[in-house]
């Protein structure tokens, strides 16, 4: 499901794969998930803020992750396969009170200059 990862006020909670089998879906389980790694990220590992990438094309994803508060902070070309976009999505947590982590980069980046700490 997930881990933290990083250094300073890059350290974080990552969101490795959320996935539900279909027979169990639209039951909020995915919700519950991350909800529960958001707490262990802020609460245990005082994290600054979580992050996931996502298909550019996963348009039901990305509108689950935005309602439960997360942005996109970039975009990252070609990341699956060398073949479509991710977007790199993070929701700040409460130890980053200046909301730092969430400022949206504004140009697209390579997997090659993917930071990861």
């Amino acid at each position: 499901m997930g881990k933290v990862e990083g250094q300073g006020e890059s350290w974080h909670g990552h969101v490795t794969a959320v996935t539900v089998a279909p027979e169990y879906r639209r039951q909020q389980l995915a919700k519950k998930l991350m909800n529960l790694l958001e707490d262990i990220s802020d609460n245990i590992d005082k994290a600054y803020f979580v992050d996931l990438f996502v298909r550019a094309s996963n348009a039901p994803a990305i509108k689950m992750y935005e309602k439960l508060g997360y942005v996109i902070y970039r975009r990252v070309l070609r990341y699956y396969s060398g073949e479509e976009d991710g977007l790199d999505m993070r929701k700040a947590l409460s130890r980053d009170v200046e909301k730092k982590s969430i400022i949206p980069l504004k140009r697209p980046i390579t997997p090659d200059e993917l930071e990861y700490d």
